[in-house]
């Protein structure tokens, strides 16, 4: 576990950043989709991901599902940010509007409340002109004692 306090941000900040870097390494689904993590902290992080064709559905927009997965995505490296092995006990997402091919996707991650097991994550996704295509409320739960890092 991480001596990470909220006292010393700097510290935090190193510890969000070992995390990323180690979670990415085998975060396969992540990789393959292309979604980059621009930005982690404690408890926030910022994905981006690049709508591809073989993203689209038979309307010719992004599929829900891959709009889903660069939030969830943001979530995750979010709220195991602290060092703390840190997994998903749901989510819901509102889609407001669509994605289109070549659109560039952000998901922000923002930490609502964490107590020592759960968590409530808010992600907008929005488009390369800031339109919003997507609310999403994830949460989570801790497995206290078990660092995603030693």
């Amino acid at each position: 576990m991480t001596s990470t306090s909220p006292q010393d941000p700097a510290a935090a900040q190193a510890t969000a950043e070992r995390v990323r870097a180690a979670m990415l390494e085998h975060d396969h689904a992540t990789r393959h989709m292309g979604i980059e993590i621009v930005k982690v902290g404690p408890g926030s992080a910022t994905a981006t991901m690049t709508v591809q064709r073989w993203m689209l559905n038979g309307h010719a927009t992004c599929h829900g599902g891959f709009i889903a997965t660069l939030a969830d995505s943001a979530f995750a490296f979010a709220c195991n940010a602290y060092n703390e092995l840190t997994v998903a006990s749901g989510f819901d997402m509102s889609i407001v509007a669509p994605g289109r091919e070549g659109d560039v996707l952000t998901a922000v991650c923002t930490e609502q409340n964490k107590t020592a097991r759960t968590g409530v994550y808010d992600v907008e996704v929005r488009n390369q002109q800031g339109q919003r295509l997507a609310l999403f409320r994830g949460r989570s739960y801790t497995m206290k004692g078990k660092p995603v890092l030693p």
